[in-house]
């Protein structure tokens, strides 16, 4: 039988990315979740966290706190069950998102959630293709994902497609692209890619170039809207999805560097498959949103 007031403070400590962090939002002293983290440790027999900065859990320690993250999930349930009456704080809700849906639809989509339930949105923002870990880690209830494979004791829900183009300046096509977008042309101009997780931009040139070089300059921007604005600032080119860039193409401040030629990202909601009222609703609210948007 586990103590949840242990698994607790280990949850606490990867959340607030350390113990002192852990310790301010448990009210109790630093030396107190060192030893209930230690005394978890000792009555399962493995490591739990690597003690890293900011810590991380091991295998082992993401398995305790999928647990954790379920229990909590279906002991809300419950309540909810109960009393409907009875919720007077507001409930964290852990989500895997990617970050071009953080910056374009997804916060004015879940804003009739916040309107009528107590519960506060806690991010994990990634590329689309990294998300996913998030769910298996059970360090979030549900994710927005590229993947279109379920989970195990998930569900699985198509929000919709978001569409990327290569866009850039009409100056710096000139100056990196005057016979267009050619192998010798992408080795050497300059390109902007979110992570070095972010495998999209290398995906779109070989859908358009029949040899792809295997270097080029690149910045890496892991921020949605700097990523554009660099690109508005004539500083490189990159693949922008049409809910970010659309404007700029109506307004001709940035052009397709390939035009009419789009890469689809199907985007699918996982989340966890047990009954709970509260990601019922988030996943209503959500594929609902995806119907409109996309």
């Amino acid at each position: 039988m586990f103590d949840y007031k242990l698994i607790k403070a280990m949850a606490t400590v990867v959340l607030e990315q350390g113990f002192e962090k852990a310790a301010q939002k448990l009210y109790i002293s630093q030396s107190a979740v060192s030893q209930r983290v230690k005394l978890l440790e000792e009555q399962t027999g493995r490591v739990l966290l690597v003690r890293s900065n900011p810590p991380v859990p091991t295998d082992a320690g993401r398995l305790i706190l999928k647990h954790y993250q379920q229990v909590m999930s279906l002991e809300k349930g419950m309540v909810e069950m109960l009393d409907q009456d009875s919720q007077s704080t507001f409930v964290p809700l852990t989500i895997g998102l990617n970050a071009d849906s953080l910056a374009t639809w997804f916060v004015e989509a879940v804003v009739p959630l916040l309107l009528t339930e107590q519960v506060t949105l806690d991010l994990l923002v990634d590329d689309q293709e990294q998300t996913l870990s998030y769910l298996k880690a059970g360090e979030v209830m549900g994710c927005v994902s590229s993947h279109a494979r379920p989970v195990q004791g998930c569900t699985m829900h198509h929000l919709g497609t978001m569409h990327y183009r290569l866009l850039a300046t009409r100056d710096f096509c000139t100056t990196w692209f005057p016979e267009g977008l050619t192998t010798e042309a992408a080795a050497e101009a300059p390109a902007v890619v979110f992570n070095r997780k972010d495998g999209l931009h290398q995906r779109l040139l070989e859908e358009i170039l029949t040899e792809v070089p295997s270097h080029f300059p690149v910045h890496y921007i892991p921020s949605s809207e700097q990523f554009v604005e660099l690109i508005r600032k004539g500083q490189a080119y990159g693949s922008v999805p049409d809910l970010q860039g659309r404007q700029y193409l109506l307004s001709q401040e940035l052009v397709e560097l390939v035009p009419e030629k789009a890469y689809p990202v199907p985007l699918f909601w996982h989340v966890w498959s047990h009954r709970s009222r509260l990601l019922e609703k988030i996943t209503k609210i959500l594929t609902r949103a995806g119907c409109v948007i996309f």
